[in-house]
């Protein structure tokens, strides 16, 4: 399946580009995905657990994907 994933923060740095296209498995879950852009930057710093947004609502490493669905990855932002 043809994901769009929109990558913010230290993800955006690593790939230098706020979107990246991945193609995953019909039945993937936020998860592997997560898995998989992460393997695409292996020597980058990337924060293990990111909030992931499926669609503009949060979803959870379990959550399956479809074909078409918009995924958000942000990782924890520090401030202040």
């Amino acid at each position: 399946m043809h994901l769009q994933v929109l990558l913010f923060a230290t993800y955006a740095d690593a790939f230098g580009a706020t979107e990246i296209v991945l193609d995953l498995p019909d039945g993937a879950t936020v998860g592997e995905l997560v898995t998989a852009v992460r393997a695409r930057a292996p020597h980058a710093a990337l924060p293990p657990h990111p909030l992931v947004a499926v669609n503009h609502a949060y979803a959870s490493s379990g959550s399956v994907l479809s074909t078409g669905d918009e995924v958000a990855l942000i990782p924890p932002v520090a401030g202040g």
